[in-house]
């Protein structure tokens, strides 16, 4: 089956890191995957949240938000009506992944706050969020780093995700948006320079899939995020 995008099952949708962008923010990303524009900020705070004073660490947290544009219809701003059980699960998951490239306890007295806002969505915007935040949060800590505020670069592995599904029958790499709406399975990796796993998220939403199925997957997700932390390292100049 040919995929919509024309690409072949192992093939990223075209990537672009922009860094530098936001000339207020500690360190800024805006990531390109396709036609999904995430445009992520770290802001650097020198305090930590009331129930980690005195801890000995820091603290990373996310914030994820879509513009009213950002789909194919307007939805309203959530600071109007509220955050959905969706966005609050995607900002936790952004921050549980970038907590998982820190030592926290390097950061002791800052707390990082990633904003993801998401500009234009085809798909895929958490897994962009993360692999965005994570240069954005890099950037920040860089610049700690030569302010003298921070005596060593407290990232302690390089950080990535990618979402893989079965479309047709096929596994397929890096969903836009007509294939996640079809495919029969849905899946977000989150992994480390090191293919470590950080989290996995997999759903069969027309039918359950087999061992192997998931094997193929991973696999997949296993090429796309190494292709997205070499993309990662260059923009970083690492």
């Amino acid at each position: 089956m040919a995929r919509p995008s024309g690409r072949a099952a192992d093939e990223l949708r075209p990537v672009k890191m922009e860094i530098n962008v936001n000339k207020y923010a500690e360190g800024s990303c805006l990531i390109t995957c396709g036609d999904t524009k995430v445009m992520c900020t770290a802001t650097v705070e020198e305090k930590v949240p009331t129930w980690l004073k005195n801890s000995g660490q820091g603290w990373v947290t996310a914030e994820y938000g879509m513009l009213p544009r950002a789909t194919g219809t307007r939805t309203d701003r959530e600071s109007k009506k509220g955050q959905s059980g969706r966005t609050q699960e995607i900002q936790r998951l952004i921050g549980r992944a970038l907590r998982a490239g820190i030592r926290l306890q390097a950061i002791d007295g800052f707390c990082i706050k990633i904003d993801c806002d998401v500009i234009q969505a085809d798909g895929g915007t958490r897994t962009a969020s993360v692999t965005g935040g994570f240069v954005a949060l890099y950037l920040a800590c860089r610049k700690l780093v030569a302010q003298g505020k921070l005596r060593e670069m407290p990232i302690t592995q390089m950080i990535a995700a990618v979402s893989c599904g079965v479309c047709g029958g096929i596994p397929v790499l890096d969903l836009d948006y007509i294939e996640d709406s079809n495919a029969g399975t849905d899946s977000n990796f989150v992994m480390t320079d090191k293919e470590t796993l950080i989290e996995i998220q997999g759903t069969a939403e027309h039918g359950a899939f087999t061992p192997a199925e998931f094997q193929q997957l991973m696999a997949l997700a296993q090429k796309g995020i190494r292709e997205l932390i070499q993309k990662q390292k260059e923009v970083l100049s690492l």
